[in-house]
């Protein structure tokens, strides 16, 4: 096992296919994704001016063709996050199931929204994949029993890799619904990894492990370029300095990515993250000697899937296409928009001024509050259709109205301030703050609809249900009344689009971080 990592002088390696002492040393190439989240088709890629369009599962899949073809000896692995979005949802997970099995990936760990649809469901789906899909750590809480295989051994060409998957703490207790993990409960993932690393060591010439941890993904999809939100892989990096026997982690969760793999300087651990959503193939490369199981770490880096120089994948792409023929509904053109509406976690963006527009609107409200993480898609100039709303938003919860005094209200934006779940968007409202004040003291004005906020009036504020019982932190909508529930926000996103048909994306600059004015 890996100690310290070397780079091996490519002169080296030609040498070694014709000297007979080194007959055993073998180039292996590891590729990784990480967090696709149903990703199907390509998205305007508007922060980098040398891509058009980026991502998309079935360009993807020609990328993943193209390299495995120039590499003699090759394995796809994947961090987890499978799931969400609309045809994921109608196939309950059997189409992501299906679309990773035809992209021949070799192993998989699972990610918390592989339990969208509950545990019982997924237990149900995963036999229908053609690769193991492992968590060495969540358990039945009854009986101890683990709730899926805790690792495999894959072997090509004679190199046998040991593989273990394991989820984060906090990515199992907070990003998870309760109610789809209960009878369930996770150990700690490093004493875990450590146990399955020491058990099959001996039978393997490297150890893989593939982690869906670290701090939960914002909701931004230009987050490479946006350093404020990257989220890091602090979790991945401090497993890496404690586990002996292994020598690469894929990580997942935070959509952190790095642009080259980060080997730990005291155990050569290699880390790889990609950034999520199908943008970028994990590319690395090893030298592993079969006999003395001794493993060097070559070279890495992340692979843009640059969709328009790529062709879409006939296989994948008949998946996809199958899926949305069983629900032409999906595929209705419902409304066309004027500009691509994006996301922003830490400020205000245009797509989360008009979800907010269009839910206080439906709701016949002074205000509406969508939290930045619950939008889930950007969505891309022109037209817009059924499935593309559907996975703006694509949970369960229904449009809540609830009365809160103007006091109430300024709590709210201050607690939005403090970025617990990103920047809050906002529907009603023009505000400026200072970012750099205390918590508490960061709201300066707040007018609602022109009109300077009144401590003592009431004010009817549209949102998601789950905020509105109190959910994400947001307890003051808790002590407010609730006043109506409506349809789910999809439906009401899906009627508000088909009612508009020609979508404006309305302009930011309701919310007016000063410090951050020149």
């Amino acid at each position: 096992m890996m100690k310290k990592p070397l780079i091996l002088p490519l002169a080296l390696l030609i040498s070694a296919a014709f000297n007979p002492a080194m007959a055993e040393e073998k180039i292996v190439t590891l590729l990784n994704t990480n967090d696709i989240e149903s990703v199907y088709e390509p998205v305007d890629a508007f922060w980098n001016k040398d891509i058009d369009k980026i991502g998309g599962i079935p360009y993807l899949a020609t990328l993943i063709k193209q390299v495995r073809a120039e590499e003699d000896t090759s394995f796809l692995f994947d961090a987890g996050d499978i799931y969400t979005g609309s045809l994921s949802k109608k196939t309950k997970g059997k189409l992501p199931f299906d679309l990773y099995s035809a992209m021949d990936y070799d192993v998989i760990t699972l990610g918390n929204h592989e339990f969208e649809y509950g545990w019982q469901s997924l237990k149900e789906t995963m036999p229908r994949a053609s690769f193991p899909t492992l968590n060495a750590n969540i358990v039945f809480e009854d009986n101890d029993a683990p709730f899926a295989q805790p690792y495999t051994i894959v072997e090509k060409d004679g190199v046998r890799i040991g593989v273990i998957g394991v989820m984060g703490i906090d990515a199992f207790y907070n990003t998870m619904w309760k109610g789809n993990r209960k009878g369930l409960t996770i150990k700690d993932p490093v004493e875990t990894v450590q146990y399955w690393a020491d058990k099959i060591h001996d039978d393997v010439d490297m150890i893989v492990v593939l982690t869906h941890q670290n701090k939960t993904a914002p909701m931004q999809t230009d987050k490479e370029a946006d350093p404020e939100v990257q989220r890091g892989f602090d979790e991945d990096y401090a497993m890496a300095g404690k586990l002996k026997n292994v020598d690469v982690i894929f990580g997942g969760h935070s959509d952190n990515g790095l642009w080259e793999p980060v080997v730990h300087p005291e155990t050569g651990v290699v880390v790889s993250l990609t950034f999520g959503q199908g943008k970028y193939l994990g590319f690395n490369r090893f030298s592993v000697d079969t006999e003395t199981d001794q493993v060097r770490f070559l070279d890495g880096k992340l692979i843009p899937v640059e969709s328009s120089k790529l062709a879409r994948d006939a296989k994948t792409g008949a998946l996809i296409d199958a899926a949305r023929e069983q629900y032409p509904e999906l595929a209705e053109q419902i409304a066309t928009i004027d500009q691509t509406a994006f996301r922003r976690y830490y400020r205000e963006s245009n797509i989360g001024n008009l979800v907010a527009d269009l839910m206080r609107e439906a709701g016949n409200a002074d205000i509406a509050m969508m939290s930045p993480g619950s939008i889930r898609v950007d969505l891309n100039k022109g037209p817009v259709t059924m499935e593309n709303v559907m996975d703006v938003f694509p949970f369960t919860d229904k449009l809540s109205v609830v009365s809160l005094n103007g006091k109430q209200v300024k709590d709210l934006l201050e607690y939005s301030y403090k970025l617990p779940y990103g920047l809050a968007q906002f529907s009603g409202i023009e505000a400026t703050y200072d970012s750099t004040k205390p918590e508490g003291q960061r709201l300066l004005t707040l007018n609602i609809n022109g009109d300077k906020v009144a401590d003592d009036k009431q004010y009817k504020v549209a949102t998601y249900s789950y905020a509105a019982s109190g959910g994400d932190g947001y307890k003051m909508f808790a002590e407010g009344k609730l006043l109506s529930e409506g349809d789910s926000v999809t439906q009401v996103l899906i009627d508000q689009f088909k009612a508009k048909k020609n979508i404006k994306v309305p302009d930011t600059g309701r919310q007016v971080d000063v410090s951050r004015v020149n």
